[in-house]
């Protein structure tokens, strides 16, 4: 018990002081070691370089760098141009073309706060111009830009995937559904809340001319997840396709990239990756040990014995995410309490693919909440604007997104069809 409450103290004071968190599960590890472990401190290495031994984790640098490349290239505003095309006559359609850029912007390059900045230079100006409310514009593309922690390929179930060995591929799958549902919420929002706006009506012409540009950039998640699901190739082996026809399509096809761009493009990959394996190994290797001393289970017989219902504990769990999701980013969340919360959710009842898709949606809705919102402070500098404006802005949101969870928590049919 002493050993247990002094590293849940430790770990506890480091992210107060805020500290790295390679430093907290550093220390939270060598605590567990030194403790339960007979003082082998120096396990912690050979229990990391096991848990990163292994094929799956070649996925997270080659989607990374997927995303890399197709975001230095001009796909930002060929989606936009597209998205245009299509909503132009339906009501508020500047601002479905917002909700559907950054979607299909997320998709491509599986990452929300790059989908922020890329579509929000260009949309958050227009949608002033166009007569869009401030406060809409910004808690649109706050929101909207969130759908890239849930839009396969996402980063956030590979990590969950890892960490509790459940197959990535039926993670991908599996956030379809409700990366639909999110983005249908916030279409249906933007048309409510922005009737008296319309663009136009259709004009094929610029139509066609919008999917000629677009169409090798839309491709890429379809390709990825229509190899997936068909059973083609695996996940990782699509990060490695996906990094190949990135290339293929921004040097060849679209003739955007330089020389000097793919040297930037592998140099910001290569820094981003030696900032996570770090913490990716310290985090396994507190994960072997756990599992080892079958923390999990006596933790699954603990709140078994008090909770006697699965939607007590889905209501209790999302409860404990969404305030978690307040101050910890959705990466070290994943990292700490995925391997934790897996096996109680699996013992109460739950499939472990869908509790991993509920874990993310929920986590997403961190983004927009204060105080460590990350698409809030970016969005404070990106638009120049305040952080209690900016708060107030995704309010509405924040409950579209309160509604979704719900029903992708309590129906896991929206997530699991596909896999049926």
């Amino acid at each position: 018990m002493i050993g247990a409450l002094s590293i849940a103290a430790a770990a506890l004071v480091l992210l107060g002081l805020r500290q790295n968190l390679l430093v907290v599960l550093g220390v939270a590890a060598g605590l567990a070691y030194g403790f339960w472990g007979d003082g082998q401190i120096q396990n912690i290495i050979n229990d990391g370089w096991d848990g990163l031994n292994r094929d799956v984790l070649l996925s997270i640098p080659m989607y990374l760098l997927a995303g890399a490349v197709m975001a230095r290239g001009a796909i930002a505003s060929r989606l936009i141009r597209l998205a245009r095309a299509l909503s132009a006559p339906i009501p508020g359609g500047l601002a479905i073309a917002t909700v559907l850029s950054c979607a299909m912007f997320a998709a491509v390059t599986g990452s929300g706060t790059v989908a922020l900045l890329a579509i929000g230079a260009v949309m958050y100006p227009a949608l002033l111009e166009a007569g869009y409310s401030k406060r809409f514009a910004l808690g649109a593309l706050c929101a909207a830009g969130t759908l890239g922690i849930v839009v396969p390929p996402s980063i956030p179930l590979i990590l969950y995937g890892v960490m509790t060995q459940t197959s990535i591929s039926e993670l991908f799958i599996a956030g379809i559904g409700p990366a639909l549902l999110l983005t249908g919420f916030m279409s249906a929002y933007a048309i409510v809340r922005n009737w008296r706006f319309r663009l136009g009506g259709w004009h094929f012409p610029d139509i066609a001319a919008a999917f000629k540009e677009g169409i090798w950039s839309l491709l890429m998640p379809v390709i990825i997840l229509g190899g997936i699901y068909s059973g083609f190739f695996t996940a990782t082996e699509s990060a490695s396709i996906a990094v190949v026809y990135g290339f293929f399509v921004e040097i060849v096809i679209h003739r955007e990239m330089r020389f000097k761009d793919v040297i930037e493009v592998f140099t910001s990959t290569t820094r981003l990756m030696g900032s996570l394996f770090p913490v990716l190994m310290m985090a396994l290797a507190l994960n072997v040990f756990l599992t080892y001393e079958q923390v999990p289970d006596m933790a699954v017989e603990w709140l078994t014995a008090r909770i006697d219902s699965l939607p007590g504990f889905i209501l209790l769990m999302n409860a404990f995410l969404l305030l978690v999701g307040c101050f910890m980013d959705i990466g070290s969340a994943i990292l700490i309490l995925s391997p934790l919360l897996q096996p109680i959710a699996v013992a109460q009842g739950m499939d472990a693919v869908h509790f991993g898709v509920v874990m993310v949606v929920n986590l997403e809705m961190g983004y927009l909440t204060p105080p460590m919102g990350l698409n809030i402070i970016v969005a404070m500098t990106a638009f120049n604007e305040s952080f209690g404006e900016i708060c107030r802005a995704v309010l509405p949101f924040l409950a579209l997104m309160l509604i979704a969870l719900v029903t992708v928590s309590f129906w896991p049919v929206l997530s699991l069809f596909l896999l049926q």
